[in-house]
């Protein structure tokens, strides 16, 4: 999966696989199915989930530019990090549902960009 629009070099991209509702997708380290944390290099990152059985999935990318392991909010829980989710769901007050950034994976390769948000 190719993560888009990087704003630069600093810190790590962390993919989150989602396999069901529970915790998508604030609380991705305890509730994922697996999680890929790449280096970003020249604004550009690559996440690939491997041996993935067929299923319904979900995937939520946060740029973790100061390395602190959370998508880092202000106050009142505006993103200060750049942040996105599978089928491009839109986060409009809220993070998205499970359902909105779901997608049927059939155990096949699958080729998937997600565009982060800041």
């Amino acid at each position: 999966m190719e993560v888009l629009n990087i704003r630069n070099s600093t810190g790590s991209v962390a993919c989150a696989l989602f396999e069901s509702p529970a915790g998508f997708p604030i609380d991705y380290l305890r509730s994922a199915t697996n999680i890929v944390v790449m280096k970003i290099r020249k604004a550009q990152a690559r996440c690939d989930f491997e041996e993935t059985p067929s299923g319904t999935y979900a995937i939520a990318v946060v740029h973790d530019e100061n390395l602190n392991g959370k998508l880092d909010t202000n106050w009142i829980g505006i993103p200060k990090e750049g942040y996105g989710f599978s089928n491009d769901a839109k986060a409009v007050f809220s993070a998205p549902s499970f359902q909105d950034a779901s997608f049927t994976y059939d155990g096949k390769n699958l080729n998937l960009s997600i565009s982060l948000r800041y």
